[in-house]
């Protein structure tokens, strides 16, 4: 890891953006560049004062391609076209790339994993350290009860948010169903309305909940005859998920090309359950 990487901001006038930009400067690395779209009034701004920290010196520009020499590792949570667009130009420059984006196909998802061929790739849904833990006790949560539970996955976020469920979520759905050797293709459950009939055991079911200002928050319910336990993650804040991004950038500089995610980041992988 670089003692003091050039961190370059992607969608950096969106609201995760700017508070990214915050996070780059409260580690105390160094803002390698600030990007928009190119229509963006923000282009030609201080990057630093339009996030609220003062001049940086680091002007917006309105592509990744002007800029993308100046950056060790760049930060992407804008939105799944612009996101190939910008694995594509880090591919070609041997850059880094920290992807937080959610909503991506598989045709995207494939591309993905082919750039990580040629350039550092980490992808994750959630950068949250707490969310992570999370994961963690729901993958033993998920061996230690195996097919004797129902299990649901409850996520709330703010009205604004464009997909359902959440990536974090479907994240955590992935390593239940991986605990569990099941399919989450298969066996998620994202709708019940009418006479559904009983409950499959090894249905997975999600549910889904939009409104005001939630950051963030998931439960995942393991429901047996007689008892429950629940593992509740709640965000109060953007910033611990900005935090995880900028983590995940210093560390993903000067790996291998391939494919992480904060499991990696975190050692997590070295962790047994």
């Amino acid at each position: 890891m670089s003692a003091t990487p050039r961190i370059g901001i992607l969608g950096a006038g969106g609201r995760m953006g700017r508070i990214l930009i915050q996070a780059v400067k409260e580690a105390g690395y160094q803002l390698g560049a600030a990007v928009e779209r190119p229509e963006s009034t923000l282009i030609g701004t201080d990057a630093g004062e339009m996030a609220g920290i003062g001049a940086v010196g680091v002007k917006v520009v309105g592509s990744l391609e002007e800029v993308v020499k100046d950056c060790d590792v760049v930060i992407d949570f804008t939105a799944p076209a612009a996101t190939v667009h910008h694995l594509k130009v880090c591919r070609e420059n041997g850059v880094a790339i920290v992807i937080g984006t959610t909503g991506l196909n598989d045709e995207q998802k494939a591309y993905l994993d082919e750039s990580a061929t040629e350039t550092p790739v980490v992808y994750a849904a959630n950068y949250s350290v707490g969310v992570n833990v999370s994961i963690k006790l729901l993958e033993l949560a998920s061996k230690v009860f195996g097919d004797t539970v129902d299990i649901e996955v409850i996520e709330a976020h703010h009205r604004h948010k464009v997909d359902a469920p959440s990536g974090t979520a479907l994240m955590w759905g992935e390593a239940i169903a991986g605990a569990l050797g099941r399919d989450l293709k298969k066996d998620a459950v994202y709708h019940r309305e009418g006479h559904t009939g009983p409950r499959e055991r090894q249905s997975i079911g999600f549910q889904t909940i939009r409104g005001g200002d939630i950051v963030g928050e998931h439960t995942a319910m393991f429901i047996a005859d007689g008892e429950r336990v629940e593992i509740t993650h709640k965000a109060t804040n953007r910033m611990n998920f900005a935090s995880g991004a900028v983590r995940a950038a210093a560390w993903v500089v000067g790996c291998e090309a391939r494919k992480y995610d904060m499991k990696d980041v975190l050692g997590f992988n070295e962790i047994k359950v």
